[in-house]
């Protein structure tokens, strides 16, 4: 999964507005976001006039969340793992009011009833106007109110979509089976976790029942700074080197949330990419930093990348 740097602020800013008790002001989420004020209303600005917030200006005004779904059409039932002609009546002529996250998962929350959403390889969700072109990977669009469109949009048709609880989502399946996020994970936790995996350490760090949030371009990162081969079995890593996976985890994925994000082929949404891409040491890299070749290799499936010289099988 992708997410660019205006759509990652966005979403960060939806879900501050959406999880605060009351509006909140400009200044109050550019210094939670620590982005400046100028870019913070860019922003915003675009939130507003795609109808997805709206701003009350008093004393104890700000930016609230705002949007009602008025129709739903799904191009790609697939997409949906419920009922379809349920799924459009639940959430038909509901309001957005929060929007929460969970691992990879997003929670899109109206009134009295929530729906989930995995964007899995290239999905991603784009705000249009009712009548603008459709894409042929747009495959779910919401109707909203004063003529915009909530479309969701994904080239390979991974991505689903469920109807949950409003308030009990986090244990309801699939969310109850995810693992601790690694910015929460205690590492003799994950330490314990990992002695009954004799399996590579690349694998394990994708099943997001152990932790969640770590997907395959993140997992390549984390075991190039550590030095780690991915053929590594989990369960020979010391206690020290586990909690040294955690640090490297939360280190990596705290600076590509500053740069919002990772963008490579298709993904961009609504005009704006993220950065880190251009600080990938190994993922999809012809040379490490130290000028060795990097290898592709498939473990379990997914596409591996590595430095044999950086990265030696223990023996």
């Amino acid at each position: 999964m992708r997410i660019r740097k205006s759509f990652e602020q966005a979403i960060c800013i939806l879900l501050l507005i959406g999880t605060s008790e009351g509006p909140l002001k400009s200044h109050e989420l550019s210094k939670k976001l620590d982005v400046s004020d100028s870019y913070l209303k860019k922003v915003t600005r675009q939130l507003v006039v795609a109808g997805l917030i709206t701003s009350k200006a008093s004393k104890l005004g700000g930016f609230i969340l705002n949007k009602k779904i008025e129709d739903i059409k799904i191009l790609y039932p697939k997409i949906i793992d419920d009922d379809q002609e349920e799924f459009v009546q639940t959430l038909k002529n509901k309001t957005f009011t929060e929007i929460d996250r969970v691992g990879k998962y997003l929670i899109f929350k109206l009134e009295d009833v929530a729906f989930i959403s995995h964007l899995r390889m290239e999905g991603k969700y784009q705000i249009c106007k009712k009548g603008d072109i459709l894409s042929k990977h747009d495959h779910v669009i919401f109707v909203l109110d004063e003529g915009m469109e909530l479309r969701y949009n994904d080239v390979r048709k991974f991505g689903r979509m469920k109807l949950v609880d409003h308030d009990d989502y986090k244990n309801q399946l699939p969310l109850s089976k995810l693992g601790p996020e690694p910015f929460e994970i205690d590492y003799l936790e994950l330490y314990q976790k990992l002695k009954k995996k004799n399996k590579a350490i690349k694998t394990v760090l994708l099943d997001q029942s152990i932790m969640t949030g770590i997907g395959n371009i993140y997992a390549n990162e984390i075991c190039y700074q550590m030095h780690l081969n991915p053929y590594t079995k989990a369960n020979v890593l010391s206690k020290k080197r586990v909690k040294e996976l955690v640090d490297v985890a939360c280190e990596i994925l705290n600076k590509a949330i500053l740069q919002g994000g990772t963008t490579i082929h298709s993904f961009s949404a609504n005009g704006i990419d993220g950065l880190f891409q251009v600080q990938l040491k190994v993922h999809m890299q012809k040379h490490c930093p130290l000028g060795h070749e990097i290898k592709k290799v498939m473990i379990n499936e997914r596409g591996t990348y590595y430095c044999p010289i950086c990265q030696k099988a223990k023996r």
